[in-house]
């Protein structure tokens, strides 16, 4: 008998885009923890399209990408891929995403073949098991109320998803030092496309990069209303191998904020202590006006 359907099986639906001309995708929306199309979502349909253009021995290196406006979860997404470039060693792509006529994001991203060089990386910072920490259904009711704890456990469904500390909306009004660590995995397993884990990661990575700008300043988020937030810009770089399927820690700070805009950094290792993927976006963080 078929199993029931997951919501990571969900998920995948969601980022399984419809072709419909060589280089034009078109990709369903669904409704956010905000009245806006989720960011991650934007992102991660649009690697699936460059990625769909681009031979399966070179897998994406990097991204970079602008949110122009806030998508409608209530209309679907075309993504219209421009092939720049295809070299004997890069290959790079630039996908523009359109909702109601109008350019709602811009991806550039970049794939190569592989090859051997020079390798070094950053060490992992010291971080708890992630089988030691407790999981969204135990953790988030006893920071949320009940109401926001459910939607929020239904939104990241698909995500083991779990803090090393209690997050920003857990210690509201005590500034902290500004870094955060989550683990994650996809709460299933994955099939062994390359390509597929890197989109679940960018996914992913989108969830929680800004919570240590919140930590720096006592700020709980969209949670708690605290603050009004928005991903400005986001860019990805994809140094060795890993699956979105195994647990991978998200180690992340905020150097600075300023100007409504706060910026975070982060290095995702693998559970095995390798250096996978860095990340840095900057988003719009505003406290409300009375």
């Amino acid at each position: 008998m078929p199993h029931a359907p997951t919501a990571l099986d969900g998920l995948l639906d969601l980022l399984d885009l419809e072709r419909i001309e060589r280089d034009i995708f078109r990709g369903e929306s669904r409704s956010a923890l905000v009245p806006r199309v989720f960011g991650g979502q934007v992102a991660a349909q649009a690697l699936v399209a460059a990625g769909r253009t681009v031979p399966d021995d070179r897998p994406a290196h990097s991204l970079h990408a602008y949110f122009l406006r806030p998508g409608d979860p209530g209309a679907p997404i075309v993504y219209t891929v421009d092939r720049i470039r295809d070299g004997r060693s890069f290959t790079t792509r630039r996908v523009v995403a359109v909702q109601h006529g109008q350019p709602i994001f811009h991806l550039s991203a970049s794939f190569q073949t592989y090859e051997e060089g020079l390798d070094h990386q950053a060490d992992m910072p010291a971080a708890p098991d992630p089988e030691s920490l407790p999981t969204p259904a135990e953790m988030l009711p006893r920071h949320l109320p009940r109401e926001v704890a459910d939607r929020l456990i239904e939104a990241r469904a698909a995500v083991d998803l779990r803090y090393a500390e209690v997050p920003p909306w857990g210690s509201v009004g005590e500034p902290r030092e500004p870094r955060s660590q989550v683990w994650f995995r996809t709460n299933g397993k994955l099939a062994d496309d390359p390509l597929l884990h890197v989109v679940l990661a960018t996914y992913v990575s989108d969830m929680t990069l800004l919570d240590s700008v919140l930590l720096a300043h006592g700020r709980g988020g969209w949670a708690v209303g605290d603050v009004v937030g928005a991903s400005l810009d986001h860019a990805m770089w994809f140094h060795r191998p890993f699956r979105a399927d195994e647990w991978l820690l998200y180690d992340q700070e905020s150097p600075t904020a300023s100007g409504g805009r706060g910026l975070g950094q982060a290095r995702i290792y693998t559970q095995d202590r390798r250096l996978a993927i860095s990340v840095i976006q900057e988003g719009v963080v505003r406290v409300p006006r009375g």
